[in-house]
């Protein structure tokens, strides 16, 4: 996109852009490494990184040596804190906390429901969305009727979906994502806990929903980034950015972009603003050219702005979505239904309980 146009407008002149890629492979020791290899090679700007732990450590060593930073990954909560949060580390995703705050919100105050049944991941990931969905749920009157957790990269719920039923929620929210959550909504499934109670899954992909038999996507909600179909959305200014964004994608793909997609083009098109604005690569100028006209900047879903802790607070911060059943998917990308959305300041953590 900025090539495109002729590159980046720079003072000098208009600067091509080129990418270099390379794969963490989701190990700390292996991403330092990489990271440090393309700071040797005179990188400008890193993005990139799934795993909220290398991410985390990464943002550790631009806050020693400044580097623009924009992760790509959900971080962890405490990520975010003052102090921990580097100075030119920009998150265009949220943490966990704001995953399950939204996810329970929405099951109590836009689906009705009052008792709740939380199954945790045993690591951050997991113990933030229960802290948000504890909170949602203490602020709107719900009653947790049952808690959970299991590990990373767990088969098979059986035991626990019994413990579920038994406890006769009206919605089991649970904080699985990737191939576990696809382990879990089959099992749902097939033991008929659909038919018994709101199945609602906090965060999810396309990726995910593609793993599953419609059937037992049929009814689940969740919590989704973005979806690349808002074709009914209200706001039809942001329905029409999405179109533009995905038909740029599909394009260039053969396929409609996921959340992370989403999620690494904001990132990378504010990397680019920052450098145009600043009329530099120097990261703290990078930083605080981001950081003027109060943060504001605009994305492919949305009006944003930026805060203090550097996370995106975004209009529409995440849509709630309604998996599509048997009969209903038009084509193999045909997930969703768009319910409606959460979004705005109040979506993520108070600054204060973050230190600012």
């Amino acid at each position: 996109m900025i090539n495109k146009k002729g590159g980046l407008d720079m003072p000098w002149g208009k600067v091509q852009i080129e990418g270099m890629v390379d794969d963490d492979e989701a190990k700390l020791d292996v991403g330092v490494r990489r990271y440090r290899y393309m700071v040797s090679e005179g990188v400008k700007g890193v993005g990139g990184q799934t795993w909220a732990p290398l991410a985390y450590a990464i943002n550790a060593i631009v806050s020693r040596d400044p580097m623009p930073y924009f992760p790509v990954c959900v971080q962890a909560k405490e990520a975010f804190q003052k102090g921990k949060i580097a100075p030119s580390t920009f998150a265009a995703a949220y943490s966990p906390w704001t995953v399950g705050y939204m996810a329970g919100t929405q099951a109590v105050k836009t689906l009705g429901k009052k008792k709740i049944f939380f199954l945790a991941r045993s690591d951050s990931w997991g113990w933030d969305i229960r802290d948000g969905v504890y909170a949602a749920a203490k602020e709107n009157g719900a009653e947790i009727v049952g808690y959970d957790e299991a590990s990373l990269g767990t088969s098979d719920f059986t035991t626990i979906l019994q413990k579920v039923r038994a406890a006769k929620p009206d919605v089991f929210i649970a904080a699985q994502f990737a191939a576990d959550s696809v382990a879990l909504l089959k099992q749902v499934q097939q033991m008929g806990l659909n038919k018994e109670m709101t199945i609602f899954n906090a965060f999810i992909t396309n990726v995910v929903a593609k793993g599953l038999p419609p059937e037992a996507l049929a009814g689940v909600y969740a919590m989704h980034y973005f979806y690349y179909d808002l074709a009914g959305f209200e706001d039809q200014a942001v329905a029409q950015q999405a179109a533009e964004f995905t038909k740029l994608f599909r394009d260039k793909y053969g396929y409609p972009p996921d959340a992370y997609a989403a999620i690494a083009y904001i990132a990378y098109m504010e990397m680019f603003r920052g450098f145009e604005q600043s009329k530099s690569f120097d990261a703290t100028k990078v930083s605080a050219a981001l950081m003027t006209n109060g943060g504001k900047f605009d994305s492919v879903k949305g009006p944003a702005t930026w805060r203090e802790d550097h996370q995106a607070a975004f209009k529409y911060g995440a849509f709630l979505v309604k998996g599509k059943g048997p009969g209903e998917q038009k084509n193999e990308w045909d997930l969703f239904a768009v319910q409606g959305s959460m979004g705005g300041d109040a979506i993520l953590p108070p600054l204060k309980s973050l230190g600012y």
